[in-house]
């Protein structure tokens, strides 16, 4: 049981990291609020939020392979696979944001100059689409565990 315990603590630790990294980003990446301080925290916000992601998930296969319900029951059940699959392309939504960021902040060391507002624009939609795709997997966590 302290395992199970353990385990469980490490993965919601990795989802509330994940929360705050997400939330940051959101924040952060508004053509409004863009200036030098920004594009050069954002790539390092996108570094600790896919962190976050491969913590999420390693913590969760901790759980499916060590936890009290094993592997036996976890790998057959589909809700397992959306939620994978949910947070699977959370990070590959992270992947154009990353590139961009890193973009943002070659151009502003080389040239002090800011991205113009549209591209800032298309990469916060991206990660509102990261932000509002997150809280489904939770919900469905709670009805998986409520027997659906």
């Amino acid at each position: 049981m302290t395992l199970e315990a353990v385990l469980a603590s490490l993965h919601l630790l990795a989802i509330l990291t994940l929360v705050v990294f997400l939330t940051s980003q959101a924040a952060l990446c508004r053509s409004e609020w863009l200036n030098g301080a920004v594009v050069e925290r954002l790539p390092r916000l996108q570094w600790l939020y896919g962190l976050a992601i491969a913590l999420v998930l390693a913590s969760g296969l901790a759980r499916v392979f060590w936890g009290v319900k094993g592997a036996g029951w976890y790998l057959p059940q589909g809700w397992l696979h959306l939620k994978v699959l949910l947070l699977m392309v959370m990070g590959g939504l992270a992947v154009p944001c990353t590139r961009a960021y890193g973009r943002w902040r070659r151009e502003w060391r080389a040239h002090a100059s800011l991205p113009a507002p549209q591209e800032v624009d298309r990469v916060r939609r991206l990660v509102m689409w990261q932000a509002h795709l997150f809280p489904v997997i939770p919900v469905i966590a709670v009805f998986w565990a409520r027997g659906w």
